[in-house]
């Protein structure tokens, strides 16, 4: 008897799980424009369809565009990445979804792609892990090791980037 009482408690709680796959907690919108290597303004993320939200891609670092060459070229790779808007890109949260300037933090996919880690493993942009966001800081972690090993982008020895974008922004503000 008692364990039959137990077989219907657990196929209880395994009938009130959500079924649904892990992209249902992916919201897709459109493209406007990029901004830089690690953010671009999306339209219909919040409750009026038309309104532009600020997005910046949480968990990297991308070359400040006064950087040169390095953060024309990150986002020019973001502006591909994302084919200019012609098709929606899928937004995913992780624990805080807002920056201090209000911007929506947020990991990217486009066709089952994360962006995020393209950017770091092609050598666009640097892994920065951020509390209380680290969904993905092992993949992001991974693909930054790959773009070191492979002299990717701004791990290049012949020209590598001198200043991470931190210390850049600091001493040029």
């Amino acid at each position: 008897m008692i364990r039959i009482v137990i077989l219907a408690c657990l196929l209880l709680l395994l009938g009130c799980q959500s079924q649904k796959p892990l992209e249902t907690n992916r919201l897709p919108v459109n493209v406007a424009r990029v901004v830089s290597g690690q953010a671009f303004e999306a339209v219909g993320m919040g409750e009026q369809p038309s309104l532009i939200s600020q997005v910046r891609l949480v968990g990297i670092d991308a070359p400040d565009l006064r950087q040169r060459p390095w953060g024309e070229t990150a986002k020019q790779r973001l502006e591909e990445l994302m084919r200019d808007g012609e098709q929606p890109v899928m937004v995913e949260f992780d624990v805080q979804t807002q920056d201090k300037t209000g911007r929506s933090l947020a990991y990217v996919w486009k066709d089952r792609v994360l962006l995020n880690e393209v950017l770091v493993k092609e050598g666009y942009a640097l892994f920065v892990g951020r509390s209380p966001n680290h969904k993905y800081d092992q993949r992001l972690e991974r693909a930054q090791q790959w773009a070191r090993l492979m002299g990717q982008g701004i791990w290049d020895a012949e020209k590598p980037m001198r200043l991470t974008p931190a210390e850049f922004r600091r001493l040029n503000r």
